[in-house]
This record gives structure tokens, C-alpha cells and sequence, in this order.
């Protein structure tokens, strides 16, 4: 190894030191209990008062969890709400924790950028391991049926366990949640942004998310030439089923309909839609434009509140 390359090794090296002496006394070990029996995943401090932030599917059936911490401190944590549709999950620990976890902002990340994944794999407490964003922008099914948008993919070894910690960049601040491994190689993490900092405020606050729903479920689908040129872009949402008297059954949605507008957004797949079906959607009227019969036909439909998942 010539000099440069042991300099970069040893500059890489060093980064990674500091991000985990900096987060790890942040990051808890998760026991959970519940009537399917025990399992464990990772969590990190979110506020010096107790609370605690992990994946939803960590503490699903729980009503809470043992915390346990690399300087010896355990505690008992309660699960304060969780939103299955994010896969997030606040908890609030009934003693003192250490010091907070420092938050990023996902969406400064550029791929190829180093990052850190921290939690507790397999059991073993404490454990760091390291790599790149491979791609950023993925969307990753959760076990509701919906999709966590905006999600990080990268290459840093993460396990059964990992979910629930935290990925960190360079800075040492957390920029995702470990929530999945989609393959060898493959992590996946939600980012955290500006859309999951207000869920996490909610789930803080009111332990659960209101959502807006409509009712039906489709798929990207190719518009007809004249609508491309019409519009400027190529696809929207071909309807493939309206739930029977839901919002959109109401509205006069029918299967085969191609919606290429909600609310004035342009509408290009079904996450478009969830991304607008949020707490203040719920009993407004929004205007949905679709192709149908080779024109635009507008409808209105009121959004109902989205029942617990």
C-alpha cells in the first residue's frame, strides 16, 4: 500500500471511529416481549426526557420494551405510538438515558457518501459497521400493504437486530433509520427528513398519524400520445380497483380511469397519492382529474380518515 492509499485508509478508518464513539452511547439494545414470544432490535435516544425512536415492526404487539445501553444503563420503555405505515415507532424509557442521538437531514445525502449503520445485530450490542449510499429514492413495502418513499439504500452489513438503529453520516449525525435488509449487500433505512420529523413529532405528541384515504389502488400506467403532449409527461395511475363505497366510489372513480391529477399534484404512480393522503386531507374536498373515454374528466372526492393498520 502506497502512501496516498494509507492516508485515505486511515482518514476512512478514522472517520468511522468518531461517528461511533459519538452515537453509540446513544443507541439501545431492544428486548421485546409479546404474546408470539421475544425479540430484539435496536433503538437510538431521541430527547434527553426518555424518548427513544425505533421501527415499527420492532415493537409490533408490544406495549413496551427492556432498553439496554453500552454504558450498563437498562430501562424500561414504553411504547408510545407507532405508525406501521413509516415504520417508525416512539418509545419512552421510565429512567434516565444517555444523551440524544444528533439529527441530520436525509436529503443532503449524494450517493457514494460514507455513512455508518449502528445497533445491534444477532444479539451482539454495540456493533458498527460501515459503507456507502448505494441509491437513494427507493420506496420499500412495509407488512400494511403501503410504501415508505424516500428510502436509503446502502451497503454497510446490516442484520436481525440492526432494525431500529441508527444510520449515521460522517458528521456523526443520524440520517436514517436501519429498518430492513432487502439482500445481500442491501440495507435499507428511512430517512430522516422533514416529512418523518413531523411524524415523529406526532407520534410524540398523539401517539398515532391521521391519515387521508380514498379508496381505490391502481398502478403506473403509460398515457395515450395526445395527453402526453397535452401534459408534458408520460404516465399517470390507471385505476385497477375502487373500494365499494368509499371517497372514490363516491366521486364516480371507476376502473380503467387514468388519474393524472389530485389536488392540482400531478399524480405518476400510487405513492404520489399516499404522499397527499395526510391528516389535513381528511374531509376536504379535492378535485381528481382523470382520463377517461379519451378526455379529461374532473371529479371531487372528500378523503376519509384512514382506520388503524
Amino acid at each position: 500500500m502506497d502512501e496516498d492509499d494509507q492516508d485515505a485508509f486511515d482518514a476512512y478508518s478514522a472517520a468511522v471511529v468518531r461517528v461511533a464513539e459519538h452515537v453509540l452511547p446513544s443507541v439501545a439494545s431492544l428486548l421485546v416481549r409479546t404474546n408470539r414470544g421475544s425479540g430484539a432490535g435496536s433503538a437510538s435516544v431521541l430527547t434527553a426526557d426518555g424518548f427513544l425512536l425505533t421501527s415499527a415492526h420492532v415493537v409490533e404487539g408490544a406495549d413496551s420494551a427492556d432498553a439496554a445501553f453500552t454504558d450498563g444503563t437498562e430501562v424500561r420503555a414504553d411504547v408510545v405510538g407507532r405508525d406501521p405505515l413509516s415504520d417508525l415507532a416512539v418509545l419512552r424509557a421510565r429512567g434516565d438515558v444517555p444523551e440524544p442521538v444528533t439529527l441530520g437531514d436525509a436529503a443532503a445525502l449524494r450517493v457514494g457518501q460514507l455513512v455508518v449503520a449502528l445497533g445491534n445485530p444477532l444479539g451482539l450490542a454495540g456493533s458498527v459497521t460501515a459503507g456507502i449510499v448505494s441509491a437513494l429514492g427507493r420506496s420499500l413495502p412495509t407488512r400494511s400493504g403501503r410504501v415508505v418513499d424516500e428510502v436509503i439504500q446502502t451497503d454497510a452489513a446490516l442484520n436481525p437486530g440492526n432494525s431500529g438503529g441508527v444510520l449515521a453520516n460522517s458528521a456523526g449525525r443520524m440520517v436514517g433509520v436501519n429498518t430492513a435488509v432487502a439482500g445481500i449487500g442491501v440495507g435499507l433505512a428511512v430517512p430522516i427528513n422533514a416529512t418523518t420529523r413531523a411524524l415523529i413529532t406526532t407520534l410524540m405528541t398523539h401517539g398515532r398519524v391521521r391519515r387521508a384515504w380514498l379508496g381505490l389502488a391502481g398502478a403506473q400506467s403509460p398515457l395515450p400520445p395526445q395527453l402526453v403532449a397535452k401534459l408534458g409527461r408520460r404516465s399517470g395511475l390507471r385505476v385497477a380497483q375502487v373500494i365499494a363505497g368509499s371517497p372514490a366510489d363516491q366521486a364516480g372513480l371507476r376502473v380503467g380511469d387514468i388519474v393524472v391529477a389530485v389536488g392540482g399534484e400531478d399524480i405518476v404512480s400510487s405513492t404520489t397519492i399516499q404522499r397527499l393522503m395526510v391528516e389535513h386531507a381528511i374531509g376536504r374536498r379535492l378535485e381528481i382529474t382523470v382520463w377517461r373515454n379519451g378526455a379529461l374528466v374532473d371529479v371531487i372526492a372528500v378523503p376519509r380518515e384512514l382506520a388503524d393498520v
